[in-house]
């Protein structure tokens, strides 16, 4: 069961080496690489928080709201593009148990909601990995048969910058 500390390690500064498809329905599509900053701040004493990534390659900045249910004991992450202006719709989930924890944390996280791209309904899925101090991974994938088989569309490594190790 998550817990609303789960996000803890992700406040602060970060560097951030993205490779995305270009297409993120087409699993021939190219990847392409770039770098980019985000910086996240704790809300709730640590049962929500809120991160900007500026990725001037793409020409946009991104937001994610993580909100923790203490009810239902998962998150919900709610993402917005300065592009659209909107918020997406959620996804929900949460980290592993107990038993799935390195160093005191648990260090994997699955999350999962329905939404559109380029007209088609998608099941998205977002996946937090790696977690450490230092560094995560976070990875995004797509399915268009409910979730029988996943593409892998964007891929984010998190580091720390070194002025803040």
């Amino acid at each position: 069961m998550s817990s609303p500390h789960d996000f803890d390690f992700l406040h602060g500064a970060w560097e951030v080496h993205h490779r995305r498809r270009t297409a993120f329905l087409d699993p021939d599509s190219d990847w392409e690489e770039f770098p980019s900053t985000a910086h996240c701040r704790p809300l709730f004493d640590g049962a929500a928080n809120i991160d900007e990534i500026d990725m001037p390659h793409l020409g946009t900045k991104g937001l994610t709201l993580r909100l923790f249910d203490p009810e239902s004991g998962r998150w919900s992450l709610n993402w917005s593009s300065s592009r659209s202006g909107r918020l997406f719709p959620p996804v929900i989930g949460g980290f592993g148990d107990a038993d799935e924890q390195h160093d005191g944390r648990r260090d994997r996280g699955e999350f999962y909601g329905d939404d559109t791209h380029d007209g088609k309904d998608v099941r998205a899925r977002f996946v937090w990995s790696g977690v450490s101090d230092t560094s995560a991974r976070w990875e995004q994938a797509f399915s268009l048969d409910g979730g029988e088989t996943w593409l892998t569309n964007w891929i984010m490594d998190f580091t720390r910058p070194e002025a803040g190790r």
